[in-house]
């Protein structure tokens, strides 16, 4: 899917529109050094990624405090900070990511995004807990381990959106062997396999 049609699917501000594309060059230009998503997925980032992290952005709570882990090349937390600025500008939006290339480049789209958005370098287990009303991740770790880190980091009215791929209905049952929880599922727009899966009531099984 080109820029043009992601733009139009997204129908966003044209500043927002100069901030996602600034993020897109900025990706180009780190990626050979830092590996930030595939080769092959760069030449279709438009689609496979920026779309892909808005759809997780419309299904968080827009007010109170957003939380992504493991942030890697920014997919979705960039993405939920860039559109937060438009949709929820009061929303503070913190980034975790262990690696610390990978905060760097993260630290630099945020500046030269002009976004509200906080980069954390360190494991998402040794920060503490942070009470945020959404929390999101994407191609980080099983349904069940991530689980344990929304539990840890969300209110107790928060909501994890998570972005699922075909493995989803397994990790959906094994997760439910260790947590009870309330679900939502929403088939992905950028993939038939793919599932955006709405967390929420987390607690031990």
């Amino acid at each position: 899917m080109s820029k043009d049609h992601v733009a139009s699917a997204l129908d966003v501000s044209r500043e927002t529109m100069s901030r996602l594309e600034t993020y897109v060059e900025l990706v180009g230009k780190w990626n050979p050094k830092i590996n930030l998503v595939s080769r092959n997925s760069l030449s279709d980032i438009w689609s496979r990624h920026i779309l892909d992290s808005a759809q997780v952005f419309e299904y968080g709570n827009l007010t109170g405090d957003w939380l992504d882990i493991g942030s890697g090349g920014g997919f979705p937390g960039i993405v939920v900070a860039i559109l937060g600025q438009e949709h929820a500008p009061e929303m503070k939006v913190t980034l975790i990511e262990s690696d610390a290339r990978k905060s760097a480049f993260l630290r630099t789209v945020s500046r030269e995004t002009n976004i509200n958005a906080t980069i954390i370098t360190e494991r998402v287990e040794n920060v503490p807990p942070l009470g945020v009303n959404t929390l999101s991740a994407r191609a980080l770790a099983p349904l069940d381990a991530l689980l344990g880190y929304a539990k840890y980091h969300l209110s107790d009215d928060g909501v994890a959106i998570l972005a699922k791929g075909a493995t989803h209905a397994r990790e959906i049952a094994e997760a439910r062997a260790k947590w009870n929880f309330e679900l939502e599922e929403f088939q992905s727009r950028t993939d038939n396999e793919a599932v955006i899966l709405r967390v929420g009531a987390i607690t031990n099984a």
